[in-house]
């Protein structure tokens, strides 16, 4: 089974009061950026669930967790696709892993 990719969420503020969420992914020692917010929100808390659907979204099995393809075995910092938005949660219908409450 493929390993595991080390990807992380946290939030930014870039302007007093706006938010964004930002997913990283480990490259050796270093983290990379893989993907961000194109637009601030009003929270933390905000960003940080629409962070956690986004790093969701990378993830084909959530039972698993993120995996890199096969033909990424050798490039761990290679990004997994989406998954089809069909099997896609609602957006707001799930913080992060889990129902919303």
């Amino acid at each position: 089974m493929p390993a595991l990719r080390h990807i992380a969420v946290h939030v930014e503020e870039p302007h007093r009061g706006k938010f964004v969420w930002v997913l990283t992914e480990r490259a050796g020692e270093d983290w990379q950026p893989l993907s961000r917010a194109k637009s601030p929100v009003r929270s933390y808390k905000l960003a940080m669930a629409e962070g956690l659907l986004a790093l969701q979204d990378l993830v084909e099995d959530l039972d698993l967790g993120p995996r890199a393809r096969h033909e990424e075995v050798d490039t761990p910092s290679a990004s997994a696709a989406p998954r089809p938005a069909s099997t896609t949660p609602a957006k707001g219908a799930y913080f992060g892993f889990g129902p919303a409450r």
